[in-house]
């Protein structure tokens, strides 16, 4: 026989897990979505009937009956990178106490994969969606105008209307790399890059940029490769540069796993850091600080990207002013042994 209020599948309810915990069905849902005003003895009492009647959560019909889920969307190009890790914890940390579910997209660098993950997660009523970057297809731009769910932008900015980002420079990182080699005295600086994705090529503009206001840019010094950022990549493109270039006295890596292959293989080869070549890297990864010698790079603040780009969409869910905008949360350079 069914239980009562369980309808016709024979699942228990939430209106069940209610009655048995004594509360509301209201305050039930809010205590199971882990909403951070439900006093935590009710929070317990709810959690253990849910446990007891083996009680799951069905997030379609809860969307189906409020018109709207109770879930954001993050979309990220990679979970391999220690980057995203660190910017999804935060997001989680944002989310969680008010009982919003993050539910993670990985489109591998691929706008077209991407495309298919907005197009299915749109369909799940999102009430938000936190993005990497802007580069993504026509389709992809159509859709979420469409949808009308608020959207903030991670890790690049632009100052455009109607459109919320957080992040820093791309460019002005590359900048700032340059120059710091051109103080040293670097005169013969190369670029290393892998993935080439879009912030990947904006620092490099950047770098670029800074070396021909110096007069010493050089084209042939460039080493642009679409295959994975790795620390074995790194060492390989660094023998192949030297190989090719003798002469270069300064390297900016795109990533800190490159410079750190390169730092490896340099100490295989007998190659002083930073006596015969400097090397800067990207994204300050844990590592970088313990290598010999210690790499120097230029630390994001990927955490508190993903924390601040969270606060900004529950702003903007909760209708609050000035929620919408861009924030420029900067970078810092770790100056280390390798320069």
């Amino acid at each position: 026989m069914t239980r009562i209020g369980s309808r016709t599948t024979g699942r228990p309810t939430l209106a069940e897990v209610a009655r048995l915990s004594g509360v509301s069905p209201i305050t039930a849902s809010r205590a199971l979505r882990g909403v951070a005003t439900v006093a935590p003895d009710l929070v317990q009492k709810v959690q253990e009937a849910a446990l007891s009647l083996g009680y799951v959560a069905n997030p379609a019909a809860r969307a189906l009956a409020s018109a709207q889920s109770q879930s954001v969307v993050v979309l990220i190009p990679s979970l391999s990178n220690q980057l995203f890790v660190e910017t999804l914890e935060a997001i989680h940390e944002v989310m969680r106490p008010r009982g919003l579910e993050v539910l993670i997209g990985n489109f591998h660098y691929d706008i077209e994969e991407e495309e298919n993950l907005i197009r299915n997660y749109l369909g799940h009523q999102p009430r938000g969606i936190l993005l990497t970057g802007f580069d993504r297809t026509e389709g992809s731009r159509r859709m979420l105008a469409a949808s009308g769910v608020p959207c903030v932008h991670m890790m690049e900015l632009v100052s455009a209307p109607g459109v919320t980002s957080v992040g820093f420079s791309q460019e002005q990182a590359g900048i700032v790399a340059a120059r710091h080699l051109l103080e040293r005295g670097r005169r013969r600086l190369a670029y290393v890059a892998a993935q080439l994705d879009p912030r990947v090529m904006q620092r490099g503009e950047g770098f670029r940029r800074a070396l021909r206001e110096a007069g010493v840019y050089d084209a042939s010094l460039e080493v642009m490769v679409p295959d994975p950022s790795s620390i074995g990549l790194g060492g390989e493109l660094f023998t192949d540069l030297l190989q090719r270039h003798p002469d270069v006295d300064g390297i900016f890596f795109c990533n800190d796993d490159l410079a750190q292959g390169a730092i490896l293989q340099a100490l295989r080869q007998g190659i002083a850091v930073p006596e015969r070549v400097a090397m800067i890297g990207f994204n300050d990864l844990p590592a970088s600080a313990h290598l010999v010698p210690r790499l120097t790079s230029i630390r994001t603040p990927r955490a508190a990207i993903g924390r601040r780009a969270a606060q900004m969409l529950l702003g903007m869910l909760d209708g609050k002013p000035g929620s919408g905008h861009t924030q420029d949360l900067g970078f810092e350079l770790m100056v280390r042994e390798s320069t």
